[in-house]
């Protein structure tokens, strides 16, 4: 009975969101063909180009509508089949859907505008062509991203999201990628697809980035630059057109270092000083930096054995992990003399509670350990501190933020290793730390909700405690180029660009090519650089033998074994001798995970090929249910069509395509498949006893498709595992959450599921329905009536609790 139920409902959520559809085309049409009448010429009408250029566009607009009509509807046939679960409407195709009714219903709301204002002394005829313009490439474009998602859904398989396979499919998204026309996407439309609290913020991103990038090559420090930005922001303000042009040259040629410096600017002192004014006050923000030295812990099978946690070691060898303590009241510990030895300046003023009379709370029973975004390349928990300063006092917890080490100069697995130690640390000193060494949890944005769940895999094979559980907000789980409805959405994100994305992953992998171009401008770097480029070799040769090397560990406790993640990858057999530091070990440290391996075959090499790690669900499948998919599919086109190669759309149509190219290639290399680089593709065997896992994902994020396969993963291994999606914000809200109500609800949202994991009695938890911050889809909830007005009412009212 409940199944048909879910059925019915189902059915009659189509039949209205179909309802809903044809009540947006059928505005859009008529709106189209009453002002391409009007512009058309006659008596009284006006004349000239900006009229001409109107009635053009109004007629593109219809054209690519019809054509988009049918494929809309076909999608909101068959999306259900990729949710998550029944009460998570969310994956890769809902979001392309969402994009593009998004964009019609902006479309209509011009159009209305022009249609009342057009005989008015004051209306700006050029301004509204270049407004109609604009959306109709827009709209262009997203009608090649849908004929793509129909390829997908041919070539994929059932349920699935991604194409497991870097040639074929995915080689040829890259190729369209480079060569499409994205600048529309970045002028007047920047942002069309979020709520409309946050475009003014994203307007202002690009407009500082075009700038910046204009001055980028004069200036030698981050301040030179910003300062020459000040003055040539201006024009890219008054020009859409000229800042989408430069904004879309910038994401996709400039470097990887680039990107690092116009990221690190909310790092300087003025704009750090200027972001802690307006966030919540805290007693306890200490900059902390760590020795690099061994420790050990009890394992969690048998207390009275010990592991050895020793230092990070890969790339640049031992040295200080830094990381920063947040309290919001100071609590037992905190002020101990052993913990201000610990404490680094940063330049500013001392932010700790201390002296005789300072009020001391008794330490919090529960801990939060924190990594933060920046696409490994970028930021510190500084950058982060608004949101975590009032986790803190909402909590009443005291948060652990770690400093790790960045690529290109520290690439995979320095992270890693360092995020690993901290928690251990953590683990080892809660007395400094105002924490009773209860209930600790990791969280972490993007790259940081990656290191969550990989620190996690790493504690479950060394043995020590797990954590109590893992938020995940937005997360990287997979760094590989695998095609992905969601990841479509890169060709128009105008924070997370696939051009800047793969430059960030490949300088994770080590192989960025500009750390070698430029090791001689710098001598410290440049010896750290010609290291990481050197050994590049030995991570790509030995991507196997390192994963080897997590795996063994000793059977007597007086043998020695190399205890670093990187030194299986340095010792490769074809890598020139390395000097490797070596630590004594207790007891077994991979003990679990060697039990969980040594079952599956294949498992000791499972980044090579990837031949016996395949992360996809599998599962029998309605006939009815393949034939409704196949009907919306498209198969791949035939070479015939075109002499130079295969065409990836209709004979009658073709994209918009870019002047430049982006530089972008397909990068096989075994590394990014490594499951502590990418645990969507880890083993069954290394996901199992895992914390519960809360994500927190974002259904405009071209990584949205990451998280709702990984949920799905976690929860056919019978692992504790919450997904919950909040609508039109983009990737890394979190760092916008002071910038508008919906940013701070989605902050909230995160909170909760932090919360949740201290206060949780008996796990697994149970997954609940939820309300999103829903804007333009009120007619497949239900809501009647005009589109156009729906859209506008939508876009100026206010939004409810984001999750429950």
């Amino acid at each position: 009975g409940g199944k048909k139920n879910n059925r019915h409902n189902l059915a009659w959520t189509h039949s209205l969101a179909l309802m809903d559809s044809k009540a947006v085309f059928s505005a859009l049409y008529e709106m189209c063909e009453e002002n391409a009448m009007f512009f058309s010429g006659g008596p009284e009408r006006p004349t000239g180009d900006a009229a001409q250029r109107l009635v053009d566009t109004m007629v593109t607009i219809q054209e690519h509508a019809r054509s988009l009509e049918p494929v809309l509807a076909g999608f909101s046939s068959i999306y259900h089949h990729f949710d998550f679960d029944p009460h998570v409407h969310a994956n890769g195709y809902r979001s392309l859907v969402k994009v593009v009714r998004c964009c019609l219903l902006h479309i209509i709301q011009k159009g209305r505008y022009i249609a009342s204002n057009r005989r008015s002394i004051f209306f700006r005829m050029a301004h509204s062509a270049g407004e109609m313009e604009a959306y109709c490439s827009a709209l262009c474009q997203l009608r090649a991203l849908l004929y793509l998602a129909q390829r997908l859904l041919h070539d994929n398989s059932h349920g699935n999201l991604f194409f497991q396979e870097e040639s074929g499919l995915s080689e040829s998204f890259l190729q369209e990628y480079a060569s499409m026309h994205k600048a529309c996407f970045y002028g007047r439309c920047v942002g069309f697809q979020f709520t409309p609290a946050i475009r003014p913020s994203l307007q202002s991103i690009t407009i500082g980035l075009v700038a910046f990038g204009e001055n980028y090559k004069k200036h030698q420090s981050g301040i030179g630059v910003a300062a020459g930005s000040l003055f040539t922001s201006g024009k890219y303000a008054l020009d859409p057109e000229l800042r989408g042009q430069e904004y879309e040259r910038i994401t996709q040629n400039l470097d990887i270092h680039f990107w690092k410096t116009f990221w690190n600017i909310t790092e300087t002192e003025v704009l750090a000083g200027l972001v802690s004014m307006t966030s919540v006050q805290v007693k306890v923000n200490r900059a902390l930096s760590v020795s690099p030295e061994p420790f050990d812990l009890p394992m969690v099978s048998d207390p009275t054995r010990m592991v050895t946690i020793c230092p990070p070691a890969a790339h640049i060898g031992p040295a200080q992990i830094q990381m920063r303590l947040i309290s919001s009241e100071l609590r037992e510990g905190q002020d101990s003399e052993k913990l201000l030895a610990l404490c680094r300046s940063e330049g500013g003023p001392i932010s700790l509670s201390l002296g005789l009379k300072a009020k001391k709370c008794p330490p919090s029973p529960w801990l939060v350990v924190h990594y933060h975004g920046g696409g490994f390349v970028a930021q510190t928990s500084r950058s982060h501190e608004p949101y975590l300063k009032s986790w803190s006092q909402d909590l009443g917890a005291p948060l652990l933020s770690v400093d790790y080490s960045l690529a290109p100069e520290a690439p995979f697995p320095r992270a890693l290793e360092e995020c690993f130690y901290v928690y251990c640390w953590a683990i080892k000193n809660h007395n400094l730390l105002g924490w009773t060494g209860e209930r600790v949890c990791l969280a972490g944005d993007s790259a940081g909700g990656n290191l969550c769940i990989t620190v996690s895999m790493r504690a479950v094979a060394h043995g020590v405690r797990l954590p109590d559980g893992i938020m995940a907000a937005y997360p990287a789980i997979l760094l590989t180029m695998y095609a992905s409805p969601s990841r479509l959405l890169s060709l128009m994100d105008p924070l997370l660009p696939l051009s800047v994305l793969s430059r960030c992953l490949s300088a994770y992998a080590g192989m960025d090519t500009q750390v070698e171009k430029q090791v001689e401008k710098v001598s410290t770097l440049g010896l750290v650089r010609r290291d990481t480029a050197l050994l590049f070799k030995d991570l790509k040769q030995g991507a196997s033998n390192w994963i080897h090397s997590i795996l063994e560990s000793t059977r007597a406790s007086a043998e020695t074994v190399r205890k670093s993640a990187s030194e299986g990858t340095l010792m490769s057999p074809d890598s020139d001798p390395p000097v490797l530091v070596e630590f004594s070990v207790k007891s077994h440290t991979c003990e679990v995970l060697m039990n969980h391996t040594a079952s599956t075959p294949g498992h000791s090499q499972p980044t090579v090929d990837s031949p016996t790690v395949n992360f996809l669900i599998s599962k029998e499948v309605d006939p009815t249910v393949r034939d409704t998919i196949s009907s919306v599919a498209i198969p791949p086109p035939s070479s015939e069509q075109n002499s130079e190669g295969p065409r990836e759309f209709p004979a009658s149509f073709e994209p918009l395509r870019s002047e430049q190219c982006a530089e972008m290639k397909m990068d096989s290399s075994p590394i990014f498949r490594n499951p502590y680089m990418s645990p969507l593709l880890a083993p069954d065997q290394m996901l199992r006893g895992l914390p519960p896992v809360h994500i927190v994902a974002c259904a405009l994020d071209p990584m949205l498709d990451d998280s709702v396969m990984f949920a799905k993963r976690l929860r056919n291994v019978e692992q504790p595992v919450t997904l919950c999606v909040v609508d039109d914000l983009p990737h890394g809200f979190l760092s916008l959450s002071q910038l508008s109500k919906e940013t701070r609800e989605a902050s909230n949202v995160c909170l909760e599921r932090i919360r949740e994991i201290f206060t949780s009695k008996d796990p697994p938890l149970e997954m609940r329905e939820h309300r999103k911050l829903e804007r333009t889809n009120h007619g497949a909830s239900g809501v009647k009536g005009d589109p156009a007005m729906l859209f506008e009412r939508s876009s100026k009212e206010e939004h409810g609790q984001a999750v429950v």
